[in-house]
């Protein structure tokens, strides 16, 4: 019966471990996203990084961020103050993201000044 008991008690305890473990630095998935926009265009997106530091991107490198209409658009650098401290962070744009070949001459000289630009892992 103390048998019984102990490989119970054993049991429950690594059970409750278990669960107070968290999991560190999973991938984030490495597939093609596809996302409508509001205008009904579809943009191919990646997600990179893990689960404390991640972002979207395009098919072709760039930064994208939703809106707050849910629309996807280009992310560019801005020097903010957090905490006391002057940092870059990246910031939504007005400009809708477009996949490379749906992207115009004027929208890729744009993102090719104010753009941030990601290494792609594919």
């Amino acid at each position: 019966m103390k048998k019984y008991l102990f490989l119970l008690l054993t049991f429950c305890a690594l059970g409750i471990y278990a669960q107070t473990q968290t999991p560190e630095h999973i991938p984030a998935r490495h597939r093609m996203i596809p996302r409508i926009q509001p205008d009904g265009d579809t943009l191919y997106t990646f997600l990179r990084g893990d689960e404390r530091s991640h972002y979207t991107m395009t098919v072709d490198g760039w930064q994208i961020l939703e809106d707050k209409n849910g629309k996807f658009c280009y992310a560019t650098l801005k020097t903010r103050r957090i905490n006391g401290e002057r940092q870059q962070v990246a910031v939504v744009t007005r400009r809708t993201a477009h996949d490379a070949e749906k992207r115009s001459k004027c929208e890729q000289r744009w993102l090719d000044r104010h753009g941030i630009q990601k290494r792609s892992n594919n």
